[in-house]
């Protein structure tokens, strides 16, 4: 069995977590993987503290096992829900979007371990002086916001210029790819597109199928003009908002941005994956069928294990 510092240090069976994807890991999904063997992430996204209090007691009601909660940094209501964390006595909390070096010391007082995801080596050496528990360096591969780097080249990278245990992310939904980043020198994964489509996830099954159904270049980015780069499966909405985006003169920004509000919740909770957006990332072509989340986590892990252990044919 594969274990390492992450699962040994957090009470995990498996060294995995699940991504902290908005609107979509809510209670539900992050009991279904943290009873499953992982971590289970709630997304904070734009809640504001009560909103998130409520979800965070859902999940509590739902597994006694380890799960933690993903904090946005550009919410509005972040400084809200940077308490809501300490008063409940989450024990892991994941940041995106930011720096949260705002709040570490409360969350690190409260005996919080805080692994904030990290798209660059120069962010990855901050929040490791600031006193992160890890970090989770994620690729370009991955769904919603995205930096530049791919997990090829940057999870490697954040390895070498930090002592601190690295989670790697994006682009990973089967046990060769979970393989793959330990070779890298990270000591555990985080999946978010795989578990899309577990039984335990709360979306719409439009949304499901949708992912079901993608092909491996059926993802594209969209929101490069706006500076925060998003990769979602192509569809009605990406086309228009392309058309948007590359038509400047026309379209400003504030108009380009107000053209994505909405959008996810419409897809995720709405079930309309035409004028939604139906964010995933490149590896939604490999996801072809529903489980639960510990049926995913054991076929994963089975998987790396064999090759892992296969990896001896290719040195002589």
């Amino acid at each position: 069995m594969i274990s390492t510092v992450i699962n040994e240090s957090l009470g995990l069976e498996f060294p995995i977590f699940q991504g902290g994807m908005a609107w979509v890991a809510d209670a539900s999904l992050a009991a279904g993987v943290s009873n499953a063997g992982g971590l289970g992430i709630i997304a904070a996204m734009n809640s504001n503290g009560e909103q998130l209090r409520e979800e965070i007691r859902k999940c509590k009601q739902l597994t006694d096992k380890p799960f933690g909660v993903n904090i946005m940094l550009m919410s509005p209501f972040v400084a809200e829900v940077a308490d809501v964390v300490v008063e409940e006595g989450i024990k892991v909390v994941t940041t995106g979007a930011g720096n949260p070096g705002k709040y570490m010391a409360k969350w690190l007082e409260a005996g919080i371990k805080v692994i904030p995801v990290v798209p660059s080596v120069a962010l990855a050496r901050k929040m490791e002086k600031d006193g992160a528990f890890a970090v989770i360096a994620e690729g370009g591969e991955s769904g919603g916001h995205i930096g530049d780097l791919t997990t090829m080249a940057l999870v490697p990278q954040v390895v070498d210029a930090v002592s601190i245990p690295v989670i790697a992310a994006g682009g990973i939904a089967d046990g060769r790819q979970i393989a793959a980043a330990f070779m890298l020198g990270a000591v555990g994964v985080q999946v978010g597109t795989r578990f899309l489509v577990a039984k335990e996830c709360t979306i719409s099954q439009e949304y499901k199928n949708k992912v079901l159904k993608a092909k491996d270049i059926d993802t594209v980015v969209t929101g490069k003009r706006l500076g925060h780069p998003v990769r979602s499966i192509r569809n009605s909405f990406t086309r228009e908002y392309t058309k948007a985006e590359y038509n400047a003169s026309v379209v400003p920004d504030e108009e380009l941005e107000q053209m994505g509000t909405g959008a996810l919740r419409l897809a995720a909770r709405g079930g309309d994956v035409s004028k939604g957006c139906v964010l995933a990332g490149q590896v939604a072509g490999m996801v072809k069928k529903e489980q639960t989340a510990r049926e995913m986590i054991v076929e994963m892990f089975e998987q790396a294990e064999n090759t892992l252990n296969g990896a001896a044919k290719w040195v002589k």
